[in-house]
């Protein structure tokens, strides 16, 4: 990073959700706080207000965990995908261009699967802590329930669908996306992992490229 470009020795920073996309905050760093980042992998700035560095997350425990660090084409500028522990604003919200919960900035709906998936996985991970939740229950009964639901809900949306009920179709859609959420994280895979096969599929072969 060029540094000394800037007047005051620092850059901006944007930090983005690796799964989602939303962008989380915008930050400073000097020097010695893309340092530090990189030595503890948590997201590390310089206050302009405090003059002194300060870890996001070093009061609230909500830190961004470092995936990847991507320079603009003129190194002044720092994007940072990160994994958040919780809310970043010191508001409650997730994000710091967030007003409130209620009033969320538009992001791609792509954002909201990501996120959903995440609260799936919180609860094949930690089912005690919310035991009534519909998807803990889902866990609980196992792989035989889950996938049997998954077959319920594809039949449904194929009905809606051939039948031309547009408002039931998306009705249905979204419970099999949401039950298909659950198949994958059971056995073990992800949104990611699927993905991973759809670019797979969609990238140049043999000289041609593939058509999905």
């Amino acid at each position: 990073m060029d540094f000394a470009k800037m007047p005051d020795g620092l850059i901006p920073v944007i930090v983005q959700d690796v799964h989602t996309g939303q962008v989380l905050m915008l930050g400073y760093q000097n020097e010695e706080a893309q340092r530090v980042t990189r030595q503890t992998g948590r997201v590390t700035f310089f206050s302009r207000s405090k003059q002194r560095l300060w870890t996001k997350g070093e009061t609230s425990g909500n830190y961004l965990t470092v995936v990847s660090e991507h320079e603009d084409c003129d190194q002044d500028a720092l994007l940072i995908l990160a994994r958040p522990d919780g809310p970043t604003c010191h508001r409650g919200t997730t994000s710091c261009f967030e007003q409130s919960q209620q009033t969320r900035y538009p992001a791609p709906a792509v954002s909201f699967v990501a996120e959903l998936e995440r609260l799936v996985q919180r609860r094949h991970q930690h089912p005690d802590e919310d035991p009534k939740s519909y998807t803990a229950s889902l866990f609980r009964k196992g792989m035989p329930k889950i996938a049997q639901k998954v077959g319920e809900e594809a039949v449904e949306t194929v009905i809606d669908a051939v039948g031309g009920n547009v408002e039931g179709l998306k009705g249905e859609a979204a419970d099999l996306l949401y039950h298909l959420l659950v198949l994958l994280t059971a056995s073990g895979l992800s949104m990611e992992d699927v993905v991973d096969v759809l670019k797979q599929r969609h990238t140049t072969i043999s000289g041609g490229v593939r058509r999905e």
